[in-house]
């Protein structure tokens, strides 16, 4: 009985899709994250999915006991339209002629090459390509069969290692799972059924291989028309080679087995046979490219246009010092700007996601809470259980020869002194907290933009923490000086001081008539002190109205002491980073350039490793997307044509 060949009128339709897709695989275009569209061939172990693919090609493939496949087998079938086959293996960068007496031998070398003697597995692919009269124009990527129990020689996570390569390419939704099942097990058993279910719930992207139909005859009609198992494609029922058939031979074989085996022969004839097998996978092929393609153009372009932009963006190659130095006041001056507007103006549209860079709120928060702390400690100051007692030991140790009703002024300053001593700290830890955290918003905006110059980060990182060191200096001097004011001198011009004191004075005929009566309790409620204990006042006599008139004196004189203890300090830091961000910065960091242990703009005459690095990166990935770009636009413009 003669019988066609395997390929058919539909191979010269899908040649041009197949041979763009094949340059973008040897162009590795994948590397760059674009998945092209793939027969992906997946089975169980001894499911027979070795036998398929030299029905479909025409030739053996090694066998033998255990894993036979050891890495991913890419499979390029060429309908030749001469009698001679030609056959060459690809792997680690080179190209292996072979034939038909040898090839099995030679996929093995090669395998063994890749992944080493013995029984272990490699993720790195050998492409087999067949240029073969009468083969179907195919490519897929045939995986190690799947295990679970290692054998002698395997590793003991080999289940795990065949399981991470299989995902790896049947997770793509551009992968067509080809799932080759024995017809001797129940399906729903299989575990490259459950695999691509994993990735593929409905089946749309997974064609199932009967094989063995003629071991297993009972109920196969059943399985493949119940589809349990939910295979989307549909099933193809074949009969491998056996023994020391000739692949013509084992053709008339599965003709006659289908046509006239009493069960068997039930089976619809449009899914049995390795020529239905072929003509529907070169269907699905062609299908799925033309299908991809638009998405490959766009995810191409989007790709080279990140690519060409980070290129630009990368410094030019500097060949003399001038241009050194155009570049270097160039980083200044982006510097300075950026730091205008983060630390001056409050703008952050260039870190917008970055809290910690939104300098005008987070200072903001900084100086509200140096003002909070200070309030607090003020409050601290009132006990209202020894309510005006300070005041009277210090009346006591002041007084005089003099005339009565004048309150001596050096009572006055002790106190002041006394109460500027317990916050004397805080302004000192604010302007630290501040300056530290300047110096890392300082430093970050530098190591941003000088990041294409990494020679020169160490010596400008030097630059703005010694800057940051003598600025932080002298806020913490400025502040010492504005506490030490405070403290000696007692002076303000503001109305209002006298307004509050009035106000709270307002209170003493009340408070003096309580002390002085008994029966009026041991409790007061004062503006701006609440209740407060007076019993222990008694006692005193007439100095507790010189106390109380001292206490509320202080007390009014004391709100403009914090006052000017926060807005003071918070001009001079404002009037600090102004002079810092368009004076200091600059000339800091220029002289430690210019500086003979600075290491000169000389420096950046040398490209760094890494710059090079990312520089010949970026070039190897432009060239290859251009060259993918091409290819897929020739295809494109034809495929309108093609009729897939």
């Amino acid at each position: 009985m003669a019988v066609a060949p395997i390929v058919s009128s539909y191979n010269d339709k899908i040649r041009p899709l197949l041979d763009a897709v094949d340059k973008l695989r040897y162009l590795k275009v994948m590397e760059e994250g674009i998945q092209l569209p793939t027969i992906v061939v997946v089975g169980d172990q001894s499911s027979g999915k070795s036998s398929v693919l030299e029905s479909l090609a025409g030739i053996s493939l090694p066998r033998g006991q255990g894993i036979c496949t050891r890495v991913p087998l890419i499979m390029r079938l060429q309908n030749h339209s001469v009698s001679e086959t030609e056959l060459s293996l690809e792997f680690n960068g080179k190209t292996l002629k072979s034939d038909e007496s040898r090839i099995a031998e030679d996929v093995v070398a090669a395998t063994d090459e890749i992944a080493g003697d013995g029984k272990g597995i490699s993720h790195n692919p050998l492409t087999l390509l067949v240029k073969k009269q009468g083969v179907p124009d195919l490519t897929m990527v045939d995986l190690p069969g799947i295990t679970r129990v290692p054998v002698k020689g395997q590793p003991e996570d080999i289940y795990e290692q065949i399981s991470n390569i299989i995902f790896q390419y049947i997770q793509p939704k551009e992968s067509i799972i080809l799932n080759v099942l024995s017809a001797t097990v129940d399906f729903s058993t299989c575990e490259s059924i459950r695999m691509s279910q994993r990735v593929d719930r409905t089946g749309e992207r997974t064609l199932a291989v009967v094989t063995k139909a003629d071991k297993a005859p009972e109920g196969l009609l059943e399985k493949v028309t119940a589809d349990d198992v939910n295979i989307g494609l549909g099933y193809v029922c074949v009969r491998n080679r056996v023994g020391d058939e000739t692949y013509e031979e084992a053709r008339v074989e599965e003709v006659k087995l289908f046509e006239s085996h009493p069960l068997l022969s039930k089976i619809d004839k449009s899914i049995v046979g390795i020529p239905v097998l072929a003509k529907k996978l070169v269907q699905i092929q062609a299908m799925s490219i033309s299908r991809s393609l638009p998405d490959i153009v766009k995810l191409i372009n989007a790709k080279l246009s990140n690519n060409v932009s980070e290129l630009n963006k990368m410094p030019q190659n500097l060949s003399s010092i001038a241009e050194a130095m155009t570049a270097f006041m160039r980083i200044i001056g982006l510097v300075k700007e950026s730091l205008r507007k983060v630390l001056i103006r409050g703008e952050y549209d260039e870190y917008p996601d970055e809290e910690n860079m939104h300098c005008a709120a987070r200072l903001a928060e900084m100086l509200n809470q140096y003002h909070d702390d200070l309030q607090s400690s003020q409050n601290e100051l009132h006990h209202a259980g020894d309510f005006l007692m300070e005041e009277i030991r210090i009346l006591e140790e002041t007084k005089s020869i003099e005339l009565p009703n004048f309150l001596p002024r050096t009572a006055f300053l002790a106190i002041l002194q006394r109460q500027v001593n317990t916050i004397s700290g805080a302004p000192i830890s604010f302007v630290r907290k501040v300056w530290t955290y300047v110096g890392e918003v300082v430093i970050s905006v530098l190591m941003f933009h000088s990041d294409n110059y990494p020679q020169l980060q160490s010596s400008m990182r030097r630059a703005a923490n010694g800057l940051i060191s003598k600025v932080m200096e002298n806020s913490v001097g400025q502040v010492i000086e504005m506490v030490e004011m405070e403290k000696m001198i007692d002076y303000t011009c503001n109305p209002n001081y006298m307004s509050c004191w009035n106000k709270l004075m307002c209170q003493i005929d009340m408070f003096m008539e309580v002390v002085g009566d008994d029966c009026k309790g041991n409790k007061v409620k004062l503006k701006a002190f609440g209740e407060v204990e007076i019993g222990h006042l008694r006692k005193h006599g007439s100095v507790v109205r010189e106390a109380f008139d001292l206490k509320m004196r202080m007390t009014a004189y004391w709100r403009f002491v914090l006052m000017r203890l926060v807005d003071g300090l918070a001009l001079h830091l404002l009037f600090s980073l102004n002079k810092l961000v368009n004076k200091d910065m600059e000339t800091e960091i220029v002289s430690e350039m210019m500086a003979p242990t600075g290491g000169g703009i000389e420096q950046m005459l040398e490209e760094s490793p890494s710059v090079a690095e990312k520089r010949k990166r970026l070039n190897k990935s432009i060239k290859l997307l251009k060259e993918s770009e091409l290819v897929v636009t020739k295809i494109m413009d034809r495929i309108h044509l093609l009729d897939v």
